[in-house]
């Protein structure tokens, strides 16, 4: 293996796992919060949801930024600087005393948490090949998919014992450990390996990358199952709480039990040595439970009902997110910076556009048909990839003959 002589297995799982849900952490465990922040400073509920929003931008912005940053000078610098960055944002967040600073901060956050994220994905490809790196792509994936869900939990138990600044003393601590911890990361990419030529030469790369249509492709199936996802999530407290009557509480043991269905479905894709059949799989049963789950909303089915079929999408949903991200990184090793900060770019900025579709009309109908069209979008995306690969191996072995 690779990174043998360097970083440990078990440290490279965890140090990479908690980069992976740092980015959704810091858009997420503060949710439950907003109603308190709103009073603390006086201000109104779309200024607080201006803070989340100004999180995403920067989040997905800032992986245009260190992705190709990671490909010139390595990760390690990358990542130290960013979660400096990181740290410091959240204390003048944390003792803000306006809403307008408090906002501006925040996308501060998102920009130097987008480092996490991005690079957690480079250094497992710069570690790993074959089915070792499936396996890691498959848990890396299963943490990014739970972070969006368990981080609101989380926050909603916090808020039980302390106030928003004690749910920012979490955050900012989790800033602390990473930073420490990439201190002692050694650095994965080799000098060999890194691009050359000036800095704005590494940003051009990214015609390159966006040039291949496989990675292309990848990267919208991960991008639609990523709004599958949040469609659900943006739509689950009135789906649960306002249409079920479900308390919060047991409204939290149904989030929980779908953050369960993803990581399931992550995991599963690693008994697989590549990503593609648990991908083709995938996307053909995804538009089934996704009608499934349509006609439970629609016809008002019982809660029983629509919450089994929403675990069956979640568990596809999750085989998408390890899959798709395994296969598009591997398409682009040669520019695995600029390819990462591209997936995570693309998958946030679904997710910020598809969270106020679900609000437009009766919750219920606009939630079940998003999540339809998602999965029909994601199916004819892996069909085409499918139609494709066929042609490729009729071509070469056509060529041999």
């Amino acid at each position: 293996m690779k990174g043998k002589k360097t970083n440990s297995k078990k440290f490279v799982l965890i140090f990479a796992a908690l980069l992976s849900a740092f980015g959704p952490f810091m858009t997420d465990l503060y949710l439950p919060a907003f109603p308190e922040i709103k009073n603390y400073f006086a201000t109104t509920a779309s200024l607080v949801q201006l803070s989340l929003t100004f999180g995403m931008i920067g989040l997905a912005g800032g992986q245009l930024i260190i992705g190709p940053l990671s490909d010139k000078y390595g990760r390690r610098y990358p990542l130290v600087l960013s979660l400096v960055i990181f740290v410091v944002s959240t204390i003048v967040c944390l003792f803000s005393r306006t809403i307008g600073l408090f906002i501006l901060f925040r996308l501060f956050q998102g920009l130097s948490a987008a480092g996490g994220v991005v690079i957690a994905r480079s250094i497992v490809v710069d570690l790993y090949e074959g089915k070792e790196f499936s396996h890691f792509f498959a848990l890396l994936s299963g943490v990014q998919g739970l972070a969006p869900i368990v981080a609101p939990v989380i926050g909603g138990a916090l808020l039980e014992i302390t106030n928003w600044q004690g749910i920012y003393m979490v955050l900012l601590l989790i800033g602390v450990i990473i930073l420490l911890m990439s201190m002692r990361f050694r650095e994965s990419l080799s000098m060999e390996k890194r691009v050359t030529g000036s800095v704005m030469a590494t940003f051009v790369r990214f015609r390159s990358t966006i040039k291949n249509k496989r990675f292309i492709c990848y990267v919208l199936v991960l991008s639609f199952a990523m709004s599958v996802m949040f469609a659900y999530i943006s739509a689950s407290p009135f789906i649960f709480q306002v249409h079920y009557n479900l308390s919060p509480i047991m409204y939290s043991y149904c989030f929980a039990c779908n953050a369960f269905a993803i990581m399931i479905g992550n995991l599963f894709v690693s008994r697989f040595s590549s990503g593609r059949k648990p991908l083709f799989m995938a996307a053909i049963c995804l538009p089934v439970v996704a009608m499934a789950v349509v006609v439970g909303l629609v016809g008002n089915f019982s809660i029983f009902y629509v919450e089994l079929m929403l675990l069956l999408l979640l568990f596809f949903v999750g085989m998408i997110f390890a899959s798709s991200t395994a296969l598009a990184l591997d398409s682009e090793r040669q520019n695995t910076g600029n390819a990462s900060a591209i997936l995570g770019f693309s998958q946030f900025l679904f997710a910020g556009l598809v969270a106020p579709l679900v609000g437009i009309g009766n919750v219920l109908h606009t939630t079940g048909y998003v999540i339809l069209i998602g999965s029909f979008i994601v199916l004819e995306l892996v069909y085409q990839l499918r139609v494709r690969d066929k042609k490729s191996v009729f071509s070469t072995v056509h060529l041999k003959e």
